[in-house]
């Protein structure tokens, strides 16, 4: 054999052997697969009827897992024992449910998987996957469908609980806080409406929830509420808009606790307007008290002198909405008393229309002027005005700024005393009023609006930037506003009271009516835009 011979023989083998390999290895491209898994069978079949067993099985065509299942699956009407439900964590080509509650008779049961199966690979998901069986003859075959909103905010919350109770001789306001719904559906992660399904004929209360707890029962402290007025009749061809909102809390007083030498704490749920502690042990005559509000936790802060030489103090806690009082006894312990220290904002940069503000970390009880200068970048002297909040424990000083300005803030020693006779060292503020081109303005004109309204521009997470209180028809000039974009919320304030309310599902009493608009443009410095508002009545 020739060496050309040799060479075209090894070049022939090697290429047949990668070949070869190549026959015999993965394929290292070809599309991807975005196909959900199949079903190919269940036992017993979807939609079964007369169902009385414990197991149900899920066959599919390729390798699945389940995931986020607790979020995911809404079993209606609920069951008060779990269903155990595999795989957890693993791949498998079937699903199976084991049922550990006792079944209702003549009921229609559906599991509602979500978006909670995929396909062991990709992670391809089979989307809102429905298995329903009926333990009685026939399968309940009606719906009630509707949209949820948010009643303050531009969008609601993601994974919102729909229930209908059944009502019936039983039926009372307070199934929502004691019982699981009849029936239930959720909104999952993408959308605002909803349809509860296989329902039977009858007479319910529609709520929606978002449910912190995930027990299906209404929790004020953590849950957000919508309820319908009135009661429905299915079968029904409405569609229902449910207004999510978070109830105020009711009032109550939480026991008092010694923070430190002669200062107690007392905190509170709710609303605590006409919160009134009073001291109902025996105290000396040169005995004084302070009240102020924590700055960081719903608390009332007690303090008071002198000193007293006793185990414990006990307190009577009042409140316009408590039927009876309430006693609290605190036990007194030999602590340290807090040292003054105050605290101002803002810091740098003041508004032209924003006061300057002191804060005490002590009650404050009196401010002497004539030791406090406030000059100017030209050291001329500026005339100011202050003005005390004993609850918020705070100085406000008011003063004409002109654009561009530097100002210092001096408070010479024992300008402020408090209450336990503490004063100030020497302390200094500076602050700067930026230029009048560096904001942008806006004037809106209101059409059609009902008065009182609230006039707010938010973020894009909702929380007030700016804000405007209008009793009759007028322009509204939103002035020296920072650049960027702002949505448009208007509160018609119902009640007079300056604020937004929400509802009450116990009251029955849906939170006042709130109108989004968008801006037409971006707010830019040295800017200023004209838009109307034009309002329609309410549905």
């Amino acid at each position: 054999m020739n060496k050309a011979l040799s060479n075209f023989l090894l070049v022939v083998f090697i290429s047949l052997f990668f070949i070869n390999c190549a026959n015999r290895g993965t394929p290292g491209g070809g599309p991807k697969d975005e196909d959900p898994p199949v079903i190919i069978g269940s036992k017993p079949e979807n939609y079964s009827t007369n169902f009385n067993g414990k197991e149900i099985e899920i066959y599919f065509d390729e390798y699945i897992k389940i995931k986020d299942i607790n979020k995911q699956l809404i079993i209606s009407p609920p069951m008060k024992t779990q269903p155990e439900i595999t795989p957890l964590g693993g791949a498998s080509k079937y699903i199976t449910i084991k049922i550990h509650d006792t079944l209702q008779p003549n009921t229609t049961y559906a599991f509602n998987f979500g978006n909670s199966i995929t396909d062991n690979n990709e992670g391809n998901p089979y989307p809102y996957y429905r298995y329903v069986f009926a333990t009685g003859d026939y399968i309940d075959s009606l719906s009630v469908k509707g949209t949820i909103v948010d009643a303050l905010y531009k969008t609601p919350e993601t994974f919102v609980s729909v229930a209908l109770y059944e009502v019936d001789s039983t039926f009372q306001d307070s199934i929502i806080y004691k019982e699981t719904p009849r029936y239930i559906t959720n909104t999952l992660d993408s959308v605002t409406t909803f349809s509860i399904d296989n329902i039977k004929e009858g007479k319910y209360m529609l709520i929606a929830m978002k449910d912190g707890n995930g027990d299906n029962k209404f929790q004020q402290k953590t849950d957000q509420i919508g309820f319908y007025n009135d009661f429905i009749d299915v079968p029904t061809d409405t569609l229902y808009t449910l207004k999510l909102f978070s109830e105020e809390l009711d009032f109550n007083s939480t026991r008092p606790k010694l923070l430190s030498g002669e200062k107690i704490a007392f905190g509170y749920e709710g609303d605590a307007t006409g919160m009134a502690i009073d001291i109902l042990s025996e105290t000396p005559p040169e005995f004084e008290h302070r009240i102020t509000k924590d700055v960081a936790t719903d608390s009332l802060l007690y303090w008071y002198k002198p000193r007293l030489e006793v185990d414990s103090l006990i307190f009577q806690v009042t409140h316009p909405s408590l039927e009876l009082e309430k006693e609290h006894t605190v036990r007194i312990t030999e602590q340290e008393r807090d040292s003054l220290y105050l605290e101002a904002e803002p810091n740098g940069n003041i508004g032209f229309n924003e006061p300057f503000k002191i804060f005490g970390n002590t009650p404050l009880v009196s401010i002497d002027t004539t030791k406090i200068r406030l000059i100017d970048q030209d050291s001329t002297q500026i005339d100011f005005t202050t003005k005390f909040d004993t609850l918020s424990n705070t100085y406000a000083f008011n003063f004409d700024k002109v654009e561009d300005r530097a100002y210092n803030i001096q408070l010479l020693p024992e300008a402020i005393k408090d209450f336990f006779d503490d004063t100030n060292d020497t302390l200094s503020y500076t602050l700067k009023t930026r230029k009048e081109s560096d904001f942008g303005n806006i004037r809106f004109t209101l059409n059609n609006a009902k008065y009182p309204v609230i006039v707010q521009l938010t973020n894009d997470k909702g929380e007030i930037k700016y804000e405007q209180y209008s009793t009759k028809k007028e322009t509204l000039d939103f002035s020296n506003l920072d650049s960027g974009k702002y949505s448009i919320r208007v509160i018609f304030d119902e009640n007079g009271n300056g604020k937004y309310d929400p509802g009450s599902y116990l009251k029955k009493r849906q939170s006042e009516r709130v109108i989004h608009f968008e801006m037409d443009n971006e707010v830019r410095p040295d800017w200023g835009h004209i838009q109307t508002l034009n309002f329609i009545e309410e549905e």
